[in-house]
């Protein structure tokens, strides 16, 4: 599909590579067609790798869609030059009178503080609520999952003893819904994480549905609003050698991390990680997209009310 981004993302040219079809803005304003827009509060540490791997997806499908990204404006990046956020990112102040077909918010390097220790909690507090005034379908991603899950539902988040780090198999609870077409019977997932939410404490929200779980690594999805948001407690957007990346950060920080769990091939570091999450990954941006987004959103942005 033609993804609308801003000219001069680091992300074109990457994509372009890979034989992506990308559309910058000012190819796109040729185009007499009203696309979808997106919004993605990108809260991870390397913008623009997350940036990269959440474009690779939206755009398996033949929608126009055009993204905005937003930035926390009581938070600081160290990991992203400071030109590229002053150019590429907004401060929710510059969309907040606006409303958009969709909504992705990602994870966060700081789940093992309490959300009220989080300095930048207020103004996401403020940016959750907003969404469901302003966003037909929201997508939350791990700590973002884990906040709205708490803010909007009370549901609480518990540490765990050693990371949940690698590639987990999930069992879907209702093939039947338009967000797995197309997926097979149980599907792959990353998750890097420290935290976890607990199903005795989803299953005493009625609005919450449990889409899929794993034996190891516990709820996967959930949605709430009959698709106006979805939660998702681990990373299908990583891209192929992320996970290893994370690794072998840590290792070299002496952190005591052990191996992404069946990831790479014989378990072995020194070979290449095994893929077995992408088709998924991309069958769900695309499904969110068309079954949650596009088919759902009225035709006038304005018309988009709260749920």
């Amino acid at each position: 599909m033609p993804v609308n981004i801003p000219d001069q993302l680091p992300a074109v040219e990457i994509l372009k590579e890979e034989n992506i079809f990308v559309m910058d803005k000012s190819r796109a304003n040729q185009q007499d067609i009203r696309p979808l827009r997106l919004v993605i509060l990108n809260l991870m540490p390397l913008k623009i790798t997350t940036e990269t791997d959440l474009i690779r997806l939206l755009s398996n499908t033949p929608l126009q869609v055009e993204i905005e990204f937003l930035k926390i404006k009581t938070h600081t990046s160290r990991n992203t030059p400071v030109e590229h956020m002053q150019t590429f990112y907004q401060n929710f102040d510059a969309i907040k009178h606006q409303k958009f077909d969709g909504m992705i918010v990602t994870g966060a390097p700081v789940e093992l503080l309490d959300f009220t220790e989080v300095t930048y909690w207020e103004e996401m507090k403020e940016i959750f609520d907003w969404s469901k005034r302003n966003v037909t379908s929201s997508m939350f991603i791990c700590w973002a999952a884990q906040g709205a899950l708490n803010h909007f539902y009370g549901v609480p988040k518990y540490p765990l003893s050693n990371k949940m780090f690698g590639i987990f198999e999930h069992e879907i609870t209702d093939p039947h819904l338009p967000i797995f077409r197309g997926f097979d019977d149980t599907y792959f997932a990353p998750h890097s994480r420290h935290t976890e939410i607990r199903e005795e404490d989803v299953s005493k929200v009625p609005q919450l549905e449990v889409l899929s779980r794993s034996d190891v690594a516990g709820i996967n999805m959930l949605m709430a609003g009959s698709g106006r948001q979805f939660f998702i407690t681990g990373h299908s957007e990583y891209s192929s050698m992320t996970l290893d990346q994370e690794y072998r950060r840590d290792l070299k920080k002496g952190h005591d991390i052990q191996i992404p769990a069946n990831y790479y091939k014989n378990d072995d570091p020194s070979q290449k990680p095994f893929v077995r999450w992408r088709g998924s990954a991309n069958l769900l941006f695309s499904n969110w997209l068309n079954y949650y987004v596009y088919q759902l959103t009225p035709y006038n942005l304005d018309d988009i009310s709260e749920f």
